[in-house]
Order: C-alpha cells, then sequence, then structure tokens
C-alpha cells in the first residue's frame, strides 16, 4: 500500500509540473518581486522594524510560495480531477479513500519545499540570507503555513464547481492576500483600512510566524495560533463537504 500511494504522489508530481501558471506563481513570482522590492527601500527605513528590507521580504516570502502552491497550484488539479471524473475511478480502484489526499499533500510539501529553496538560492546570490535567530519556531511557522493552505487549497477545489472555476476564486483570493500580508509594501506603509484587512489576511500570520522568529523581532507565537486555527477550520470545512457528497452518492 505504501509502495502504491509513492506511485500516485510520483504520478502526481508529474502532474503538477506540466502546470505553468501555478509553477509561474510559485517559482517566478516571488524571486522576481523579492529582488525587487528588497532593493527598493532604505537600509534603515524605520517600517521594517529594524531588519534590513532584503531580510525582511526574504523570510516573508517565503510564506507567498505557499499561498501560491494552496491558492493556485492545489485547487485548480483537485477541481479538475472531479470535474474530469477522475476521483470516481479513483474511488473504483482498490487505494482506499485518504490515499489520494496523503499524496497530494506530499506533492504540495514537496514544491513548496523545492521553490523556497529556489528562492532561497536566489536571494543568497544577491542579496545574501539572513541568519535564522529562533530555527526551531521558524520551522514550525513554515510547516504549519504550508499544511494550513495545503488545507485551504483542499477546501477549494472540492467546494469549486470546475478548474476554471478554481482558478478564477484561486487568483482572485491570491493577489490581495500577496498584496496586504507583508509581501507587498510593510504594515507600516499602509493605512489604517488597509492593516485592518490584513489582520484577518490568513498569508498575513503566516509570514509573520516566519517573519518574526527568523528575524527575532518577535515571537510568531501569537500568529502560529492562528494559522493552526484558520487550518483546523479548513480541514473541518473539506470534511464536511466530502462527507455530504459522499452520501449524495
Amino acid at each position: 500500500m505504501i509502495a502504491a500511494i509513492g506511485r500516485l504522489a510520483w504520478i502526481e508530481a508529474k502532474l503538477f509540473v506540466r502546470e505553468p501558471l501555478a509553477l509561474a506563481f510559485a517559482f517566478a513570482l516571488p524571486i522576481i518581486t523579492v529582488l525587487v522590492l528588497g532593493g527598493v527601500f532604505d537600509v534603515d527605513d524605520p517600517a521594517f522594524e529594524g531588519a534590513p528590507p532584503s531580510d525582511y521580504y526574504v523570510a516573508g516570502y517565503l510564506g507567498v510560495v505557499i499561498a501560491a502552491v494552496g491558492l493556485i497550484m492545489l485547487p485548480v488539479h483537485l477541481a479538475a480531477y472531479r470535474e474530469r471524473g477522475i476521483l470516481r475511478r479513483l474511488e473504483a480502484s482498490h487505494l482506499p479513500r485518504w490515499s489520494l489526499p496523503i499524496a497530494h499533500v506530499g506533492v504540495s510539501f514537496g514544491v513548496i519545499v523545492l521553490a523556497s529553496g529556489v528562492l532561497l538560492v536566489t536571494a543568497a546570490l544577491s542579496y545574501g540570507v539572513p541568519a535564522v535567530e529562533a530555527p526551531v519556531r521558524t520551522a514550525a511557522g513554515f510547516i504549519l503555513g504550508s499544511l494550513t493552505f495545503t488545507a485551504l487549497g483542499f477546501l477549494l477545489g472540492t467546494a469549486l464547481p470546475n478548474a476554471r472555476a478554481a482558478q478564477g476564486v484561486g487568483l482572485l483570493l491570491f493577489l490581495p492576500m500577496f498584496l496586504l500580508g507583508g509581501a507587498g509594501p510593510p504594515p507600516e506603509a499602509m493605512s489604517d483600512t488597509m492593516r485592518t484587512i490584513s489582520d484577518y489576511n490568513p498569508l498575513t500570520h503566516v509570514i509573520r510566524a516566519l517573519q518574526e522568529p527568523w528575524l527575532e523581532i518577535g515571537s510568531g507565537g501569537t500568529h502560529l495560533a492562528i494559522v493552526a486555527s484558520v487550518g483546523v477550520g479548513a480541514v473541518a470545512a473539506w470534511l464536511a463537504i466530502t462527507t455530504q457528497r459522499t452520501r449524495r452518492t
């Protein structure tokens, strides 16, 4: 069974890399944007809480990679499977129902790690990568943020009717989250209204859960708890929709 799930994950990985839009948002967009924004602001700009702007964005843009996979890559893939009847065929096979979600979680996390590695290598060659002051808490933010946005991806891919709808909704969610989550202007440069919206943005808390322990500008504990709450809510909603559909069939 483990070998079968491994083969399924390998097939899913090959299918994922055939989606150019998702790869562009997961790999190209974070690299291009962090290179631009990292050199725009003054090194001693107070809006970055005492951290160099390049360090601030390098830490934060791992969150952008996570969001791109969870909001753009995964939902389209899942919705396309359901639209084409592939999920029903898998259910009719000898594989258990939970095998495909496990494969997708593994592949999504693998893509996030790979894209984050490419981002860090690019940053190291240009601005340098800041030392991780609290590696355990930073790793916790990265892992929990990845799982939470993967859960959001499952929810969107399950709730939306087809791949086109999943792509449209995913982009509509990603762009404001990206701009108001700390990956665009820093919080100190935002208006009061933008900051209020940012506080309700899940990506804000993923990015802060990475930046604060990494750059030692906070503990990140509160943001980590919020990220965990969002993840639990997304999983609960996904299970509710999946259970309801299973009962209908």
